[in-house]
């Protein structure tokens, strides 16, 4: 799969599933964006991928604002003339029961991941319909799909990018504008592995790989949906949970 020339935004690129995404898309040859809200994790990426020859731009970025989402963008164009490829990472988790969850806790989870990508999604589209091609991949989770104790408001958040991916989908499938989610188990990151082993354990027992999944596994997952092999898959769901929830 080659990117030459392709412009690839990921927000959320600093760090963890974004990160190796970004260096997925630079390693096939895609100019990158990246859009964080952590300025020094920003900084490394974008550092690294130039060291390695990378035309790479980073800029912060707060998904939850729409006017931060049309400043990068506008920044983006500005610099590379056109945005092929938006991964909308960017995400966090305020878990808790539902019973002691705060308002806030619940607020922020959407605000980031649901109203984030909604975000990005309309400012980005705008352009990818005057060029006639895009390539969305939305960031979801199987927990989207199966729901989870404790995480009402992340589940909702995912549960909802799927809706989004599915209804952009066919809004803008006549442009020659695909739009499709991923939806990753478990996979090892900062965020879970700071989870107790005796939780990451039974986990594992659910797996039929027997194994947690890794930050490549997505990013292979989205150079596939972004290439030409993928030019007629839309408003899907890609699962990466080593059978998980089948």
């Amino acid at each position: 799969m080659k990117f030459q020339d392709k412009v690839a935004f990921i927000t959320g690129g600093a760090q963890g599933i974004g990160r190796e995404i970004a260096q997925s898309f630079a390693d096939h040859g895609a100019h990158i964006v990246i859009g964080d809200i952590k300025e020094d994790s920003l900084k490394d990426a974008v550092e690294e991928l130039r060291h390695q020859g990378t035309e790479t731009e980073g800029y912060i970025l707060d998904v939850s604002d729409l006017r931060s989402c049309e400043g990068v963008a506008k920044k983006a164009i500005d610099k590379f003339g056109r945005i092929d490829i938006l991964v909308n990472n960017a995400g966090i988790t305020r878990d808790n029961l539902l019973l002691r969850m705060s308002e806030e806790e619940f607020d922020r989870v959407i605000q980031i991941n649901l109203k984030g990508t909604f975000n990005c999604t309309k400012i980005v589209s705008r352009f990818m319909m005057k060029q006639r091609f895009g390539r969305i991949i939305n960031i979801a989770s199987v927990i989207g799909l199966i729901g989870n104790a404790g995480q009402v408001n992340y589940a909702a958040s995912k549960a909802g990018i799927i809706g989004v991916t599915k209804s952009v989908a066919k809004e803008l499938g006549s442009r020659n504008v695909t739009v499709n989610a991923i939806a990753p188990g478990f996979i090892k990151t900062e965020m879970t592995d700071v989870l107790p082993e005796e939780v990451k354990a039974k986990m594992l027992e659910s797996i039929p790989l027997k194994r947690p999944g890794t930050a490549k596994d997505v990013a292979d997952a989205a150079l596939f949906l972004a290439s030409d092999y993928a030019s007629y898959i839309t408003g899907q769901v890609l699962v990466v949970d080593g059978g998980m929830v089948m």
